[in-house]
């Protein structure tokens, strides 16, 4: 015992200098996805366009990364992590110049999918990365601080982007071009990465991988227009009236799942898998990588959904929804750095279970006290509850990933990390947005009917005829009086559609809140997976 801690007291301590690097390439990337709620109102204002393109936008990135990433790591052994992650800051640095001159939503779609694809070959490198400057508790600090990397990145953004999107929402993007060009600068003070050019890529797995991912995402993503099981008016096509969103996920996941069962006999035949199915081979890797998945899906639903409510239903600027989520934010970020030191004294799974439960009691108290002020001290509460056990679990959980696996599969965690919170993420936004959307059309369709304020020829003639009723989408109450002052409608009747409105957005967005602390609660299965060992 005396010569292990004699030998953890010579432990070479490395310069932080290539920590600072990798975590501002985490930041360019989380700074980008952050951003984008953020300037949810300056983008349906430019773009004239309903938020929930905002919504595709953020699924557009993270399809780009969890679709590519397997391969997006193969090549960095290929060429060598520092050159392939120079490669990667490159590709985002465009797509952050098309985000700032694109004339059309379509563009900007176009640049989050080039972020992606870009960040696709930026998050294998930053595990290798660290696993190549550090070791030992140096290393478990850098892990740490990765994880923080990602939380103070969504608080800059809610604070800088919020302010300067009063002025216009491209000039967030704009910085991030500054941001790239720094990261390249300094890029070159990490130590070279020798690339393997014998690293052989499965053609097979690619193609498998990223079409069961391809369809899942989008399955979510179209559940809204193309309906939950019965196809709708905008769906492309139909299986016997059947809406093909849902066909799209399960096919997708029959299609992963012949992409692992590949990857298998792959290797057993001497092949190089596109991953390592080491790192998720034990009940406790798999469990791990179901707790990740729900809590980053959860975190990227309370992004996506609290910007929606107070830009475009409240009608506040983008200061407003800053500071609305700074609770959130911070808490998350210094609960990320911090939850390290309880490594010593609890076991993963007891950490984890905690921080769930923590999760379940936020959002279900949220479901109860959320008003339209989101300044009050009861929601502040909620926020800071979730928060904590949001910022300890995306730590807690990724450094079981990477302590469980050697060295050598660093890069194979690193994949397997961002597949599953690109993949989370997009996920839990395309679904947040169809919860949301689909509750508020059944609400708003419920508080018609047999309204004895709206006569029923109203509701089926100018009414119908000025709104979409068959695909009620969020409107702020001032945008609703300007279209229904277009029609015959009295006053009584704008005020009447202006409370089933107002009544019908706060009701969905409580549900939405208590289907989440349910997920949450659901979570503690996989727990009872995560190992119980200590540090040391």
């Amino acid at each position: 015992m005396a010569k292990t801690t004699a030998n953890d007291a010579a432990e070479v301590r490395e310069s932080w200098l290539p920590m600072i690097v990798i975590a501002m390439g985490q930041m360019l990337m989380s700074f980008n996805v952050a951003a984008l709620p953020v300037s949810m109102g300056g983008m349906v204002e430019s773009f004239d366009t309903p938020p929930t393109t905002v919504g595709t936008a953020i699924v557009l990135y993270s399809l780009g990364v969890s679709g590519f990433i397997l391969l997006g790591a193969k090549l960095g052994q290929r060429f060598g992590a520092k050159l392939f992650f120079q490669i990667a800051v490159a590709m985002l640095a465009v797509a952050m110049v098309l985000m700032v001159v694109s004339p059309t939503a379509e563009v900007m779609l176009a640049a989050q999918g080039l972020a992606g694809l870009g960040a696709s070959g930026l998050v294998p490198t930053l595990v290798v990365l660290i696993a190549n400057h550090y070791q030992g508790k140096q290393q478990a600090q850098a892990v740490g601080w990765l994880g923080s990397a990602r939380a103070i990145a969504g608080v800059l953004a809610f604070v800088i982007v919020g302010f300067v999107a009063s002025i216009n929402w491209r000039l967030g993007f704009g910085l991030l071009i500054v941001h790239s060009v720094a990261i390249l600068l300094l890029s070159f003070k990490l130590k070279p990465a020798q690339g393997k050019p014998d690293v052989k890529i499965d053609g097979l797995g690619v193609v498998l991988s990223a079409l069961g991912i391809i369809l899942i995402t989008f399955g979510f993503n179209n559940i809204r227009n193309w309906g939950v099981l019965l196809a709708r008016p905008a769906a492309p096509f139909d299986i016997v009236g059947a809406s093909p969103a849902p066909l799209m996920i399960v096919v997708g996941i029959l299609v992963f799942a012949l992409f692992i069962a590949w990857t298998h006999r792959h290797a057993r035949s001497g092949g190089t898998p596109l991953l390592a199915l080491e790192v998720v081979d034990s009940p406790m890797e798999w469990a791990t990588v179901m707790a990740l998945f729900v809590i980053v899906g959860m975190e990227a639903a309370i992004n996506f959904s609290v910007p929606l409510y107070i830009q475009i239903v409240q009608g506040n600027t983008s200061m407003a929804t800053s500071m609305a989520m700074m609770p959130f934010m911070l808490t998350v970020f210094f609960t990320a750095i911090l939850i390290v030191r309880l490594y010593e004294r609890f076991a993963p799974r007891q950490i984890a279970t905690f921080a769930f439960l923590l999760v379940t009691v936020g959002t279900a108290w949220l479901a109860f006290v959320v008003r339209n002020d989101w300044s009050v001290p009861a929601v502040i509460v909620g926020l800071v509850t979730v928060g904590l056990g949001q910022g300890a679990l995306v730590t807690l959980l990724f450094n079981v990933l990477v302590t469980a696996a050697p060295k050598m599969l660093a890069g194979d965690v690193g994949s397997l990390r961002g597949v599953t919170q690109n993949l989370a993420a997009a996920v839990g936004t395309a679904t947040m947005g169809a919860l949301l959307v689909g509750l508020l059309g059944s609400l708003v369709m419920a508080k018609l009917v047999d309204n004895p304020m709206i006569p029923a020829e109203f509701k089926t003639t100018e009414l119908r005829a000025e709104f979409n009723l068959e695909n009620i989408n969020f409107i702020r109450n001032d945008q609703l009086k300007e279209r229904l002052a277009q029609i015959s409608a009295t006053p009584e009747q704008v005020d009447e559609a202006v409370r089933i409105n107002t009544e019908s957005r706060l009701h969905a967005l409580k549900i939405g809140f208590l289907t989440l602390s349910g997920l949450a609660l659901l979570a503690l299965v996989p727990c009872r997976w995560l190992p119980t060992y200590q540090a040391g």
